[in-house]
């Protein structure tokens, strides 16, 4: 009896693994859209400035390396709790967060900075497609901190269950997409943006 439920328990574990990778598939696909958009109106900026003009590439650079050194401590934090090191797990969560929240209050400071300059996203379709897509990659990070400040709570309640165990590894998932998906954005639209 006891073994059956505990192969329950580790089939519902890894159907909401599979349920989230089908997720994470239709993120990539909105993703791609809005990198599709970009591409087609970078170019239309109907006399206004281009990404050379308005892009702090050094600025942007540090805001890149707080969101993949986030990965790192996510993934440690991972580790952690496959030792079943709560206190570790804490520790490492704890990090990641601090570094997620310094990504979004980079990326705020940023469109203020940009809008307050006159380049806002009614200025032109470049601006419109710029501010869109990693507008909305801020708002996936904004919903993953939000996501990893509630689980840790849970993980002080409840502790390290199998339940808690799957939310982790589905939020790893969540936190590492954002992070592939940032590269794509710090290369297309500021790196090539700037040459």
């Amino acid at each position: 009896m006891h073994a059956d439920t505990h192969d329950h328990h580790h089939d519902t574990g890894a159907n909401k693994l599979f349920g989230f990778w089908i997720y994470l598939m239709s993120d990539c696909i909105l993703f791609a859209t809005l990198f599709a958009t970009y591409a087609v109106l970078s170019g239309a900026t109907a006399g206004g400035p281009i990404g050379k003009d308005i892009f702090e590439i050094p600025f942007v650079f540090v805001e890149t390396m707080l969101l993949l050194f986030s990965s790192i401590t996510f993934g440690f934090g991972m580790i952690a709790m496959k030792r079943k090191d709560l206190p570790a797990m804490k520790r490492w969560m704890i990090v990641t967060f601090l570094l997620g929240l310094g990504f979004i209050g980079m990326e705020i400071y940023e469109f203020h900075h940009l809008i307050e300059a006159g380049h806002g996203p009614q200025r032109s379709a470049f601006l419109s497609a710029f501010f869109t897509l990693v507008g909305t990659h801020g708002l996936h990070v904004t919903f993953g901190l939000i996501w990893l400040a509630v689980a840790y709570q849970q993980l002080n309640s409840k502790g390290l269950t199998e339940t808690m165990q799957t939310r982790f590894q589905c939020l790893s998932l969540f936190w590492h997409f954002l992070d592939i998906v940032w590269i794509c954005v710090f290369t297309i639209v500021y790196l090539l943006g700037v040459m």
